[in-house]
């Protein structure tokens, strides 16, 4: 017969109390060393932008703030994962004077919905120098899956340089209503490129 069937019930029940305490801290402690975490250079970073304009010269710009970081599962790569922020607030184009219309209500509509979000979710990966991922892409508070294109450089043990490109339609984001909806002028796909630098975090 079982010999903890003779213990009394507070020593067994101390002895599984200590068994569960010691089961979460292993599973805790194997989480955090499995992982490991980049944070987004906020100076060498940027994130530019063009959107095609018929008869015309190209809207382009930066968004002057970003943020963000990467989390990545050493033991299988299947639960790496993304998140970068940019302030809409901090964009700066060629066409400084429709600065204000562009942050109005009509296009960002920046005081209502200040942040965009690219969320990777999880993702997993085989090759390390070139990858293409699914993204949940949230502007205006509407959140599009598309695609992107990612070319990863390692510069050093501690920095990673990623170059990054995606289109999204802009309509599919409410950027451009009322009049500002149609594409004949101001064409509808968006054109992103990123060149991001991660800092291994200690």
């Amino acid at each position: 017969m079982n010999k903890l069937t003779h213990l009394p019930g507070n020593i067994l029940r101390k002895i599984i109390k200590n068994l569960i305490i010691f089961l979460v801290l292993f599973f805790i402690t194997t989480e955090v060393s499995a992982k490991e975490r980049w944070i987004i250079d906020k100076d060498l970073s940027s994130i530019n932008f063009e959107l095609p304009v018929l008869f015309a010269s190209n809207v382009t710009g930066e968004f002057k703030n970003i943020d963000g970081f990467v989390e990545i599962d050493l033991d299988n790569k299947q639960n790496n994962k993304a998140l970068l922020s940019v302030e809409i607030n901090s964009i700066e184009g060629n066409y400084a004077k429709y600065r204000e219309l562009m942050l109005g209500p009509l296009f960002f509509d920046s005081k209502k919905y200040p942040i965009g979000l690219i969320d990777t979710k999880k993702f997993s990966y085989e090759n390390e120098k070139e990858l293409s991922l699914n993204i949940e892409l949230t502007i205006k508070g509407i959140s599009k899956i598309v695609n992107t294109n990612l070319t990863i450089n390692r510069l050093t043990n501690d920095i990673v340089q990623i170059l990054g490109t995606l289109k999204f339609s802009r309509t599919d984001f409410e950027i451009g209503t009322g009049s500002w909806n149609n594409t004949t002028i101001l064409k509808d796909k968006i054109n992103i490129e990123s060149n991001i630098f991660l800092i291994k975090e200690y």
